[in-house]
């Protein structure tokens, strides 16, 4: 169930933001990033951790660094920071003891990371080939 809520929540999340012009701000998606990756840091506080929330908030800065690294220059990291996260979902567990994190996330925030990543993706490869094609004679 987690799955299909993240990948309807994601989809309607991407499609939203699409339609209403919200992603045409290059700054929509590397928020995107640095929220996500703030999640973790809102378990650490609520599951009472110290250790969780110093190791939360080191690789949270890691996700902020490259989504600023993508803001600046190419799009292209903030898909692979989606997709990182995406990953770091699914291993989450196995690295980090954050006891204030549901059962379901992990599922649930890979589902959206991963969708988001593909949707960004496929935006970047849109607006190219629509590019290429205006300057083709």
């Amino acid at each position: 169930m987690p799955y299909a809520i993240g990948i309807a929540l994601g989809l309607v999340t991407c499609v939203l933001a699409r339609v209403v012009g919200l992603d045409r701000d290059r700054a929509f998606y590397p928020t995107v990033v640095m929220v996500i990756a703030a999640y973790y840091i809102l378990f650490a506080v609520m599951g009472g951790s110290m250790n969780a929330l110093i190791v939360e908030s080191v690789v949270m800065t890691v996700f902020f660094v490259v989504a600023i690294i993508g803001f600046r220059s190419s799009l292209w990291w903030i898909v692979g920071a989606l997709a990182g996260h995406g990953t770091f979902d699914l291993v989450h567990t196995s690295l980090i003891t954050n006891p204030g994190v549901p059962v379901w996330w992990p599922a649930f925030c890979m589902s959206i990371d991963i969708l988001m990543a593909g949707f960004l993706a496929w935006l970047i490869i849109g607006r190219h080939a629509a590019a290429t094609a205006r300057t083709v004679p």
